[in-house]
């Protein structure tokens, strides 16, 4: 009987630890290591400041879903992956040996690489439920004495989806308290133009994301790198195409969001182990999903190294979402039970990206296929279908994973809200 090991419990390793025991069923054993005790759904953070959400309507425990499952359950957390010995360390001095390990960690926060950013410092976070609760007791100061609001995403940062959510759902919060006149609002991005997304653009990202702070009278610094964020003011080198300095901006603020650049966690970014991981602690997988120097690690989700879709003026990741993370999951699972039965891994994700990105009382949904140009498909589209979808997925994707069911919530998505035909 062989051990596999999931490390995470986020939107990768819970689709993950559900459908890889499916496929083993109980010939295999399969294990979840995770410091919380909960899933968090990540997407709907940005909902939780202005109160939309509360941060307990997006966690379930963990303990009685995986149990049912026939899932064993560590609720630790992971101090080092020992690649070379097939372990995990954990924070009490245990250790836990695996045959098969599947790393679906998610990102490290890397508030640390800019002066004064983060919760610990002068900007809130949409992250982590915690940051976005401890970001709606920052709103709530801010209502009692409106005043200037900066959003946006660091250089490096590879998610930028929510930095757009949060500013427009702030927006629209601000305009149904009837005080948006009151508040300026300034976007400051990496992002080469408004709408990159990471991704190069996607169909007409670009026009629908400017016409959209256009109408909403929202300003925006694109190409922008910032240099220090103090109490109430960020400071910022906005560059030209060429990465030349082209303006230095001071923009105060009472109230400010931004998304840092992501690393892989510490359990795995200060390995030993040679060929594990790129540079930023990102885990290095081949076209299986499967880590190229330890045969027997995989890795699916934001944890995973991906090259930037381009070279750009200010660094920009590439974001992982979660259609595309669902095709690592189901594609990983088949690999290793393919192994299980001693045969090669075939199976390769699809790597195709989907978004719907909620903008307060409307949306704007976005469909790359594949992520990474050239593409065979690019699809945007704006409407309050989109606001409404969004909602909708949330209480599907939350019902489903309650209940332990693993299925492509992803596509299955795609098929009821927008009509788009199925992907291979």
């Amino acid at each position: 009987m062989a051990k596999i090991v999931v490390l995470g419990a986020g939107i990768g390793g819970v689709p993950m630890a559900y459908e890889m025991k499916e496929m083993v069923e109980n010939n295999h054993e399969v294990v979840v290591i995770s410091d919380s005790p909960t899933f968090h759904f990540v997407p709907s953070n940005p909902w939780v400041p202005p109160k939309w959400r509360t941060p307990e309507e997006l966690k379930i425990e963990l303990a009685p879903v995986f149990k049912k499952k026939g899932i064993e359950f560590i609720q630790k957390a992971a101090t080092n992956v020992d690649a070379e010995n097939s372990r995990i360390e954990l924070a009490d001095g245990g250790v836990v040996e695996y045959d098969y390990l599947i790393i679906a960690t998610g990102p490290r926060l890397a508030f640390d690489e800019v002066e004064g950013l983060g919760p610990e410092g002068y900007t809130t976070s949409v992250c982590h439920v915690d940051h976005a609760e401890i970001a709606a007791q920052d709103w709530e100061k801010f209502m009692e004495n409106p005043g200037p609001i900066v959003i946006g995403a660091v250089q490096g940062a590879s998610c930028f989806g929510p930095a757009y959510e949060y500013l427009m759902i702030l927006e629209a919060e601000l305009r149904k308290r009837k005080i948006r006149d009151q508040v300026p609002m300034t976007f400051v991005t990496s992002e080469p133009y408004v709408g990159h997304l990471g991704l190069g653009g996607v169909g007409d990202t670009k026009g629908l994301m400017e016409s959209a702070l256009r109408e909403k009278t929202i300003n925006w610094v694109t190409n922008a790198k910032v240099d220090k964020v103090t109490e109430g003011m960020m400071f910022v080198t906005e560059v030209d195409e060429d990465g030349i300095e082209k303006k230095k901006h001071e923009l105060e603020f009472k109230h400010s969001m931004m998304l840092p650049a992501f690393t892989g966690i510490d359990a795995v970014r200060h390995t030993k182990a040679k060929g594990l991981i790129n540079p930023r602690g990102f885990i290095i997988v081949d076209e299986h999903q499967r880590n190229p120097t330890f045969k027997n690690i995989y890795s699916v989700g934001v944890c995973v190294a991906l090259p930037p879709v381009e070279k750009t003026p200010v660094p920009v990741g590439t974001p992982k979402t979660g259609y595309m993370i669902e095709s690592m999951v189901t594609a990983t699972a088949h690999n290793i039970a393919a192994e299980l039965a001693g045969k090669e891994p075939s199976d390769k994700p699809s790597l195709n990206a989907l978004c719907l990105a909620d903008m307060g009382d409307s949306g704007i949904a976005f469909l790359a296929v594949p992520q990474i140009p050239p593409r065979n498909t690019t699809w945007s589209q704006q409407g309050k279908w989109v606001h409404l979808a969004k909602i909708g997925f949330e209480k599907y994707f939350m019902r489903k994973i309650a209940k332990g069911i693993s299925e492509p919530y992803y596509e299955k998505m795609i098929l009821k809200f927008m009509g788009v035909v199925r992907l291979k």
